[in-house]
């Protein structure tokens, strides 16, 4: 069935000459990844590979679910125009919403991950990064965002509790809380790594708190409205920090801001409550308007350098750690952890937050829901494969000894070197001081978290575009910027919104938290989110076998089991909306990502492996306690302690939200077989239809027929 009004256009065979195009061109990037062996391939291959798939999926397979599966209605009212109140509901221009949508679902995930997932080789990354966005991430970011959209812009657990039952919705509730937590523990840890020790990319970040403070005061107080001139202020005074960044490094101010990471973790958390108890427009707004600038711009000129410098891909295509899972990066083999450690690209359970959050209640038209929901995680994935790329293009030999942790490499570039050549890469002490001397950093080695990685990948491919290899120091720490740029904002804005969430939990039992404006219960749960990921924070600074090690597989489960979530609820409604034969769509990623994730579950609480399992890891350091002896990398009884108090957090940790995820699925399969046996006692919380006055295309560009429907609109007037 088409949209209202909607003619079938005929074919067209210059259309079909394109598309064949498009086809063959994403297939020849397949073919050369997937049989290239022993020898480089070109980095532009991946790109092709990446854009054909992406073209395709968005043209057909998003297409036949928006009109044959969803049914998006062009004549029906959204609740941006029914409850319209110019605060929280507001039909908004689908390029602004578009560029909204696309800077909240885009944090630091698409960037870490990847470069983690290196590890096992570029080809695992890249199939999963490309295959599960077309048939999963988009899919469900597009779907969440329908189902919000036709109930009034319900959230996530708001549609839980009503489509699923009490049961499922609080399992809901309470497993989405303490994934976020999780989340911005391991986000802020990232930062912590990135900057420790480094004056240069500190003070460039903690110049951006002014810059978007003042870019808040201006757009409110001094000149309102006047959007490209902040944009201009704000874009040249972020690239004058970052400039002036070098001069600090290089004077007598290098020591105040050469900070240890657990001088770090107090600042950061100092930040988060300051920030999520200010209002939106001093800080998390300019700074998300300016993450966005920063993201769509590096990542398509990182684009454009691939396809200039055309690098050749030096990670193997696939590596021996894929097979025997002992890998320095991170512990596990191929399946299941590099499906949880690509967290976000290709799918990823926090958009369901944003789809069921401020989009729904944004959205003028339904048809528009399709470049919204799909077309941004598309944007998303993309960003994941440049990412890939850009640890890939490096020696491996400096990769591995950028991202194993200290424990495993030792601190100097002969322990690091030695180290690496066990892993069955070299590279000497010399290349190693080289590339930090290069980049203008004291060291590279056990730079965890991925973000120095893909900002030495990106200094490579600018300095050979722009400004030659003297440019590679400032390329970097642009790079460093543009990651911390969106972690900060992502951690002020989720804090914000894990606020939020504790709220409503604690107005069930007195009723005031339920008032966000409340003073004493937004200071209150402000100061108590911050803390719980404050608390995961300084776990993983202080963690002796690596926190980003430790905590990364943790972050990954609990994001693909809020994925779980999401689909769950999709495929629930499918099936109470009469789409039963078209439940698939959300029900096979549902079933890959259910089977992928609580295997990940099984294997990090029961695995006899103490390298994968937090238990077994705990019994082996408990039992050296016991024994008086203190096992590397731990150097001391204290550290000995640390790891068995972390390991047992997180093993409880990871079962306790497999369990919450298993409530929620035998609570929703029990509601879809109590529908298939009496669909009249189901009942729908969908908003009843209102037809729409609003005129307005679908996509980024109208179509001829939009073109006249808008002037015919035009002419009859308001």
């Amino acid at each position: 069935m088409r949209p209202a009004g909607r003619p079938r256009s005929a074919a067209n065979p210059r259309k079909i000459a394109l598309w064949t195009a498009v086809a063959l061109v994403g297939a020849a990037g397949w073919t050369l990844l997937a049989l290239s062996r022993g020898e480089e391939v070109s980095a532009a291959w991946m790109v092709a590979a990446a854009l054909g798939s992406y073209a395709i999926g968005y043209r057909f397979y998003a297409r036949f679910i928006a009109t044959r599966v969803l049914k998006f209605d062009r004549t029906r009212a959204t609740p941006a125009e029914r409850l319209n109140d110019g605060v929280d509901f507001h039909p908004t221009d689908r390029r602004v919403l578009l560029g909204h949508h696309f800077a909240a679902i885009a944090g630091a995930g698409p960037l870490v991950g990847p470069v983690l997932a290196a590890q096992m080789g570029y080809l695992p990354g890249t199939i999963w990064i490309i295959v599960g966005v077309v048939f999963a991430g988009a899919v469900q970011d597009m779907v969440v965002l329908f189902f919000s959209t036709r109930r009034d812009g319900r959230s996530l657990g708001q549609m839980a509790r009503e489509e699923i039952g009490v049961v499922g919705g609080a399992a809901a509730l309470l497993a989405a809380f303490a994934i976020m937590i999780i989340l911005l523990g391991v986000l802020a840890l990232i930062i912590v790594n990135a900057l420790a020790q480094s004056p240069w990319g500190t003070f460039s970040i903690g110049m951006t708190i002014p810059i978007a403070l003042l870019m808040g005061f201006y757009l409110r107080v001094l000149r309102p409205g006047r959007v490209t001139e902040v944009s201009l202020i704000g874009v040249a005074l972020l690239l004058l920090a970052l400039v002036a960044g070098r001069w600090v490094a290089d004077s007598s101010w290098a020591d105040t801001f050469t900070l240890e990471p657990g001088t770090l973790v107090v600042w950061l958390v100092a930040y988060g409550f300051i920030a999520s108890v200010l209002p939106v427009w001093t800080l998390l707004a300019p700074r998300d308007y300016l993450s966005t600038f920063m993201k769509i711009g590096t990542i398509g000129l990182l684009a454009v350098g691939v396809l200039v410098t055309v690098p050749n891909l030096k990670m193997d295509a696939v590596t021996d750690f894929a097979g025997r899972g002992d890998g320095p990066v991170f512990a596990g083999s191929l399946f299941p952890f590099v499906f949880i450690t690509i967290a976000c690209g290709a799918l990823s359970g926090f958009h369901a937050l944003i789809s069921s959050g401020t989009t729904p209640k944004m959205v003028q038209k339904e048809t528009q829901i399709r470049m919204i929901g799909y077309g941004s995680m598309l944007m998303e994935s993309f960003v994941a494969v440049m990412a890939l790329v850009a640890a890939s293009i490096i020696d491996p030999g400096l990769y591995f000894a950028m991202n194993a942790p200290a424990g495993v490499i030792g601190d100097t570039v002969q322990s690091a070197s030695q180290a690496v050549a066990q892993f069955g890469y070299s590279i000497s002490p010399d290349q190693l001081a080289a590339a930090a001397k290069a980049v203008e950093e004291h060291t590279l080695l056990s730079r965890t978290g991925g973000a120095p990685t893909l900002a030495v990948g990106v200094a490579d491919i600018f300095s050979q575009v722009f400004g030659g290899a003297g440019m590679k120091a400032f390329w970097y720490h642009f790079a460093i910027m543009f990651e911390a740029l969106f972690i900060l904002t992502a951690l002020d804005a989720g804090t914000r919104v894990g606020r939020f969430m504790l709220q409503d939990m604690l107005g069930n039992v007195y009723k005031p938290f339920r008032r966000v404006s409340w003073k004493p219960g937004l200071v209150l749960c402000s100061a108590a989110v911050v803390a719980l990921w404050g608390y995961f924070l300084w776990v993983g600074v202080h963690e002796p076998l690596g926190g980003i090690n430790q905590l990364f597989p943790v972050f990954g489960i609990a994001n693909q089991l809020l994925a779980a979530v999401a689909l769950t609820v999709c495929t629930t409604l499918l099936v109470k909306s009469g789409r039963l034969k078209w439940a698939w769509i959300t029900g096979v990623p549902l079933a890959w990502d259910a089977v992928v994730t609580l295997t990940a579950s099984w294997q990090k609480v029961f695995s006899g492996d103490p390298k994968v399992g937090f238990f077994t890891q705990r019994s082996v350091y408990q039992d050296a306690i016991d024994a008086g002896k203190v096992l590397p990398p731990a150097k001391s009884m204290d550290d000995m302690h640390t790891v068995v108090t972390n390991s047992t957090v997180d093993g409880v940790l990871s079962a306790v939200l497999a369990l919450l995820i298993v409530v929620v699925l035998a609570d929703a399969a029990r509601v879809c077989v109590r529908h298939l046996r009496d669909p009249a006692a189901s009942r729908l919380s969908e908003a009843p239809y209102v037809r729409s006055a609003i005129v307005a295309p679908a996509g980024l560009v109208a179509s001829k027929e939009e073109k006249a429907e808008l002037a015919a609109a035009e002419r009859s007037g308001p």
